[in-house]
């Protein structure tokens, strides 16, 4: 870390922070117990399923509509920190207060947890965005695949303090129920969360902005409109877009519903659990060693090879039954992860203009966002119509087939 200066290293450490939430309550913790919840209320395992998938393409939804508009408004001088803090405390706050709503009521949990969602997401527009401000051009890659590996690495802790409560409660050594253990975890989350953002609040600074004026709301939506108007005669950054807007859905639909579709295979949370940490590890290097390839192959060969390695998770998992066929599946998807995500975030960033980069980065995840109701929709739809989740993984693989070719299309930055 000492490579890393201190407006690097602030950054970063908010995925250390931050990543808690993506392991322990979007892809672990939460999911198993909301799956729990909705079963012990009488709802079937593909309808319950199908309704988590449903409730992620609606927080998805509300936040593709305002990212592109708030990211305008944030491009002024110090206004970045503003909506990113706003949306933190929304996080953080959703996040604990899922603790302290009873499990047998199921939609509620939804309902919170759209909320945490919305917080958790929006901030992630503006911590992007601050990616332009922490460092070079050159350094991008590095420090964004640096982020994302840390990011695994920090969210191990947490996790495992709280898979140890809720394996010590199942086994009545803790003299607690396993509700009360999973609701210790979310709190767990929202603490380490807050305390690992202290640094981008404090050394992190907005460099790049477009100076004040008068009514900032209404030039905001002139300038989006410009954008939009714009966009597509910059032939790269469109296709990109494009690119992304399909093989990202399919990364974080198998993210958020990897462990609802295990529960349904009838894996055991304790072992659902175990996989989690072990990916979290083993994505932690690869997600670095992305970075080192990049410089080595172009970040652009990089995505290929991650969008191929997540076809084969798609294919395979049509096929998975056994406790070890997750495995095989959650350590693929391990490998490549971390290290598409951070090599599309500073692909994009090369790309964009860096005194307009929130407004560019709302773009970015609007197409992220949109692309998020899509493929839960497809999972969703297809788990209840086949009456197998197996067959909504697999139909993924459609998403992945269309980025590939798109992405084939679009020149490197340099170019």
């Amino acid at each position: 870390m000492r490579r890393f200066s201190k407006e690097e290293n602030s950054w970063i450490f908010y995925d250390w922070g931050s990543s808690a939430y993506s392991i322990i309550i979007s892809t672990a913790v939460f999911p198993i117990f909301y799956k729990s919840a909705a079963t012990n209320a009488g709802v079937s395992s593909a309808d319950s399923t199908a309704y988590l998938g449903y409730t992620i393409a609606i927080a998805t939804f509300i936040l593709a509509m305002l990212g592109p508009i708030l990211g305008t408004i944030a491009d002024y001088q110090g206004y970045k920190k503003r909506f990113f803090s706003f949306f933190f405390v929304l996080g953080i706050g959703f996040t604990g207060l899922l603790a302290f709503i009873p499990a047998e009521q199921w939609v509620l949990l939804l309902v919170c947890y759209t909320l945490a969602t919305i917080g958790f997401s929006g901030a992630n527009i503006f911590y992007d965005a601050f990616l332009v401000d922490v460092t070079s051009e050159s350094r991008m890659n590095r420090v964004s695949t640096r982020g994302y590996g840390l990011g695994y690495i920090g969210s191990t802790i947490p996790f495992i303090i709280s898979i140890m409560i809720i394996v010590l409660s199942q086994n009545g050594i803790l003299p607690i129920s396993t509700v009360a253990a999973s609701k210790i975890a979310f709190i767990i989350t929202a603490v380490w969360w807050g305390i690992f953002t202290i640094p981008l609040f404090k050394h992190v600074q907005q460099r790049y902005f477009i100076q004040r004026e008068p009514n900032p709301v209404m030039n905001s939506f002139k300038r989006l409109w410009h954008t939009l108007t714009e966009i597509r005669k910059h032939r790269a950054l469109f296709l990109f877009l494009l690119a992304y807007f399909f093989y990202i859905d399919g990364v974080g639909t198998i993210i958020t519903m990897s462990t609802a579709y295990g529960t349904d295979l009838g894996i055991s949370s304790t072992s659902l659990l175990i996989v989690l940490f072990v990916t979290q590890v083993v994505a932690a290097p690869f997600s670095i060693l992305y970075g080192k390839l990049s410089e080595k192959f172009t970040g652009k060969r990089m995505l290929y090879v991650g969008i191929i390695i997540y076809m084969i998770v798609c294919i395979y998992a049509y096929f998975l039954k056994t406790t070890l066929d997750f495995w095989i599946l959650a350590m693929l998807v391990a490998t490549s992860q971390g290290g598409i995500q951070a090599l599309s975030r500073s692909y994009y960033a090369k790309l964009i203009p860096k005194e307009k980069a929130n407004e560019f980065f709302g773009f970015y995840n609007i197409f992220g966002k949109f692309a998020s109701i899509m493929g839960p929709l497809l999972v969703g739809m297809t788990a209840q119509l086949t009456g197998n989740s197996s067959s909504g993984v697999f139909s993924l693989v459609i998403l992945f087939i269309i980025g590939f070719i798109i992405l084939m299309k679009v020149p490197e930055p340099k170019a």
